[in-house]
């Protein structure tokens, strides 16, 4: 009878409701050992753990996933090394989001059997005794012990408890950020892959759903950006900061700015390139600006101002050519109508052209920037002045 008893409610004999919570809590232990450990430390290097911190995250990892620190690391690298590529080992821009959506843990699988991707890109990871003759080798054991404790502390519910806790990670990690993070959202910045921001408060796994951040400056601990954000594992990063448990090396630029300068030099420049993603993401919002004036001055039919105005979206694209080609059509009769809108989009071009330049010298690119500005302030177009005052005011880099 006492054991029928134990069965039913375990140790701990909590309501359904507490069950819940509880199952909850223990999932987003392990959402904080991916994002704090697995990811931002030892993926990108953005911040050292204490060594007790970062033994605690492997351990509660082989618990609840059986996931390897080298393979888990090597294959984020890959992604990033051949983000939306056919080597790209979960993009749904190659493989169908249907696909990464719900098989992301079985592409997981897939690319940790590669023994070149994991003696590429799974340098600098723990291997000490017990990450070789235990995490490493008894991968399935550690998930065998917390169903145990699981049924121990929550009886018969704890199998549903253990359940949730197998799939949390392999359908929000695996399936719904290299997923939907990579196929729908908004974006801040336009990096040259195809990652989204799927939420502006990064929650539900621990700040990962800022993923367009994350892929423009990937070694930053800070998944936030703009001052709506709110990264959950960066609050973690903080307090273990504050204990002396955590030390952060490296976060995404905060661009300064100052007093407009006068003279367009090396400094500007460098400035201008550290800063490159801040510029695009103004210049950008300054061709929608631009765009919407254009479509109450220009006199067209309705549906005609609505084709156009469906541009909106494909607009923060630097490359035309990654626009789909109905809107490229639109783009081409768009620019016909506006001289304006011709001269931003151009212009655009031009201004990538300054750091995208790999075999110009640092004259030449200076010299491009000069010219660039001096016809943006001639332009008559308050987007492009706006953008070239900008660029005056950026802070150079201290040191």
């Amino acid at each position: 009878m006492y054991f029928l008893q134990f069965l039913d409610g375990g140790v701990l004999d909590l309501a359904w409701w507490q069950i819940v919570v509880a199952a909850l809590l223990l999932t987003h232990v392990t959402i904080a050992a991916v994002t704090i450990f697995l990811h931002r430390s030892q993926a990108h290097r953005a911040l050292d753990l204490h060594p007790v911190v970062a033994h605690f995250f492997r351990a509660w990892l082989w618990l609840t996933t059986g996931m390897q620190t080298k393979e888990w690391v090597s294959i984020h690298r890959k992604h990033h090394a051949r983000c939306e590529t056919t080597d790209d080992p979960h993009s749904p821009q190659t493989r169908g989001l249907r696909k990464v959506l719900w098989q992301g843990a079985e592409l997981y699988m897939d690319e940790a059997n590669n023994v070149e991707t994991l003696a590429r890109y799974g340098h600098g990871v723990p291997n000490d005794w017990v990450e070789r003759n235990v995490y490493s080798r008894l991968t399935w054991h550690g998930c065998g012990l917390m169903l145990g404790a699981d049924l121990i502390l929550f009886g018969a519910a704890g199998l549903a408890v253990w359940a949730v806790q197998m799939m949390w990670i392999p359908f929000f990690a695996a399936g719904v950020i290299n997923g939907i993070g990579h196929f729908w959202g908004y974006r801040n910045f336009d990096s040259p892959d195809a990652a989204t921001n799927i939420s502006p408060w990064g929650i539900l796994i621990g700040g990962e759903e800022l993923h367009n951040n994350h892929h423009t400056y990937p070694t930053s601990a800070k998944l936030s950006s703009r001052w709506f954000e709110f990264d959950l594992g960066w609050t973690y990063i903080r307090i273990l900061s504050a204990l002396g448990l955590a030390k952060v090396l490296r976060v995404a630029p905060v661009p300064k700015v100052a007093a407009p300068r006068q003279g367009i030099d090396v400094q500007t420049l460098q400035a201008v390139i550290a800063n490159r993603y801040d510029l695009l993401s103004r210049y950008a919002r300054g061709l929608r600006s631009t765009l919407n004036e254009e479509l109450r001055r220009l006199s067209l039919p309705a549906a005609e101002k609505q084709r156009f105005a469906s541009l909106r979206r494909w607009l923060r694209k630097s490359d035309v050519l990654s626009i789909p080609p109905a809107q490229q059509q639109t783009l081409r009769d768009l620019l016909g109508q506006s001289g304006a809108m011709r001269t931003l989009v151009d212009m655009r071009t031009e201004l990538a052209a300054v750091w995208e330049r790999g075999t110009a010298s640092r004259e030449q690119m200076l010299a491009h920037l000069q010219d660039w500005i001096a016809r943006a302030e001639a332009s008559g177009i308050r987007a492009l002045q706006e953008a070239a005052l900008r660029i005056r005011s950026y802070a150079p880099a201290a040191g």
